[in-house]
């Protein structure tokens, strides 16, 4: 099973180094000198850590073969996968990974189709689901239990109970 373990974010410097976004709760064993990670685009990789340190909160990598700022920057907004063996994943989760998420659809509490789960979004502070709505149009939902406060996998979908204005502006207070 593949697994989203970072995104990469701008160049840090000029010898190659990026900044990356962890998606990971083991990032010191998924995201380790040696490392060697598939890319989503795919042509952007397969790329080997070569080394790794923390700066002001933020974790920066180098790759084996990038040697630059320019060929760092052309990795910006590149996705990070690990091959996971699903044995390792907890059986009882509280939280869930991206992947499990992904396609899922999206009710209402009153089984009313809102869309399906295209993306998660991970902001500072808030995750949000990017949902592609069966009418076209994409809602942000707020990731929290007061908002998403079912996940059914064996069901494949999400219930939602969004507050006024969420998915209809003319609701909103």
């Amino acid at each position: 099973m593949q697994l989203v373990v970072a995104r990469i974010g701008r160049a840090h410097g000029i010898k190659g180094e990026v900044t990356v976004e962890v998606r990971t709760d083991e990032p010191e064993l998924r995201l380790a000198p040696g490392a060697v990670l598939a890319t989503d685009p795919a042509s952007a990789g397969p790329l080997t850590i070569e080394s790794g340190r923390v700066h002001s909160g933020r974790l920066l990598l180098r790759f084996e073969g990038v040697r630059d700022r320019t060929a760092a920057e052309a990795l910006r907004n590149t996705l990070l996968i690990a091959e996971i063996d699903p044995e390792e994943l907890p059986e009882d989760l509280e939280e869930f990974y991206d992947h499990q998420l992904i396609d899922l659809d999206v009710v209402t509490r009153d089984g009313t189709a809102v869309g399906r789960i295209a993306e998660v979004a991970h902001l500072p502070g808030q995750d949000l689901l990017v949902v592609k709505r069966t009418d076209g149009g994409e809602a942000l939902i707020p990731f929290v239990t007061e908002i998403v406060p079912e996940i059914d996998l064996a069901e494949q979908r999400v219930v939602i109970e969004p507050p006024p204005g969420l998915l209809d502006e003319s609701e909103s207070l």
